[in-house]
């Protein structure tokens, strides 16, 4: 059988990787399966998309759409168009789609309409926040997947409301984790480490780029102010999102243990993240990372898609309002941040799962 694997973006290259080893391992043992990888091109900053290819072992992709840039509607039609001659020339069994990036729900549409079987890795999940394109982006998708691929119960449980059955929802546990627990031996030191002399859980990780933080001048000074003034003092080291730094240089914020610095590739950043203090971010993914690394993490975000680093792990959802933000750092200096656990089936193995239920209904 044939797998077309849909990335776009860089957390999809973290779902991929995974699914991509077992399909060769599978290829090993004279299983029936290949795969063509197509990236999209909707992340298109060296460190944001090429790095992956080479520190999480995959061959480089077959094709790159290139739709990178444009608005919300003119990548996603980009996509659609440059996705549509792809399956044309190259017919597939199945097209794999991960996460919720435009590419995913671009990629989706292009495939039902085409009459080819959807797979979706990490469906179900939602925040109920329609403001976000991402929502959205799940809501579409999933109304399309023929395969459910979950990470949790609470998502499981949302696909039943939606009227989906239960034998297309397959409870495989979190491809994110598998390619965190694959590479933490490979875990490497960043430059800025040495050079700032930072010693482990002695700072501070930050991370935005949602709109609801970064894109009204004053509140991201606000939020910025309220972080550097109650850290003690600690380094607060910011890799910042392409996205971000377009607005932050207009505004001059400047604080001695403040460190801009540009987006790392998945191996240093993940370095960063495990020997630090806390992580400050509004990203979903690096929750799910910081829950089983142990790290506490505090999320400026007033919703989240995945609970379970709430409710089973290290994350706290702190909202958007920058006054919030001096409470849940007392606390965290306090000594009394959740220990949290690691959510189940979040083990290494979600990839495997994945494969062979594909096996199964293909064989």
């Amino acid at each position: 059988m044939k797998i077309t694997l849909v990335a776009g973006a860089r957390p999809n290259f973290m779902k991929i990787a995974p699914i991509i080893h077992t399909i060769l391992n599978a290829q090993k043992e004279s299983k029936n399966i290949n795969y063509r990888l197509v990236h999209t091109g909707q992340h298109y900053d060296h460190a944001m998309s090429e790095t992956f290819f080479n520190e999480l072992n995959i061959p480089h992709p077959d094709t790159n759409l290139e739709c990178g840039g444009g608005t919300q509607a003119e990548q996603t039609a980009a996509i659609m168009i440059a996705f549509e001659k792809e399956l044309l020339s190259n017919p597939t069994d199945l097209v794999l789609v991960v996460g919720d990036v435009t590419s995913t729900m671009a990629c989706s549409i292009v495939a039902k309409k085409l009459n080819t079987k959807v797979a979706h890795v990490e469906a179900g999940i939602r925040s109920g926040d329609m403001t976000m394109p991402e929502e959205i982006n799940r809501i579409v998708t999933d109304s399309l997947t023929d395969y459910f691929f979950t990470t949790s119960e609470v998502a499981n449980q949302n696909l039943r409301n939606s009227g989906v059955k239960e034998e297309k929802i397959f409870f495989v546990g979190n491809v994110m984790i598998d390619t965190l627990l694959a590479n933490f031996k490979k875990l490497s030191k960043p430059q800025i480490f040495e050079q700032k002399k930072l010693q482990e859980k002695e700072y501070i990780v930050l991370t935005m780029h949602r709109p609801a933080n970064v894109d009204a001048a004053e509140k991201l000074k606000s939020t910025m102010h309220e972080i550097v003034d109650n850290v003690q003092s600690l380094p607060i080291i910011f890799p910042m999102h392409p996205r971000t730094a377009k607005i932050f240089e207009a505004l001059g914020i400047k604080a001695n243990n403040l460190f801009i610095i540009n987006p790392l590739g998945y191996l240093e950043f993940n370095y960063l993240v495990k020997n630090a203090m806390a992580v400050i971010t509004d990203s979903g993914g690096i929750t799910e990372e910081t829950t089983v690394m142990g790290v506490p993490c505090i999320t400026l975000r007033d919703n989240t898609e995945r609970p379970e680093t709430i409710t089973v792990g290290t994350n706290e959802l702190i909202g958007t309002n920058p006054q919030d933000i001096k409470p849940a750092l007392e606390k965290l200096f306090a000594g009394n941040w959740k220990k949290g656990g690691i959510p189940e089936l979040w083990d290494g193995h979600s990839a495997e799962r994945i494969i062979q239920v594909i096996l199964n209904n293909f064989s």
